[in-house]
């Protein structure tokens, strides 16, 4: 019962992630916040007992999409 309640708040707190990083208007801040709802996605599938999941989603989801994006988003000219 606690562990659906826990898993219900992360879900949402992962909306409430995504949501944030389709605001905001600078790319950068953008893709921590997505880095982090990769993060809390991980720590999901952990507590569904798939640790060989999160651990690709935590290695793969949230630190090699988050270096190509930092990279994407340094290379490109802002505009302010």
């Amino acid at each position: 019962m606690i562990e659906a309640l826990i898993q219900n708040s992360l879900l949402i707190f992962i909306l409430v992630l995504c949501l944030i990083a389709v605001e905001l208007r600078d790319l950068l801040y953008s893709v921590i916040v997505l880095a982090g709802a990769g993060i809390v996605l991980a720590v999901i599938f952990y507590m569904l007992r798939a640790p060989d999941i999160a651990i690709t989603q935590a290695a793969v989801g949230a630190g090699v999409t988050t270096v190509l994006f930092v990279i994407a988003v340094s290379r490109t000219r802002r505009e302010e």
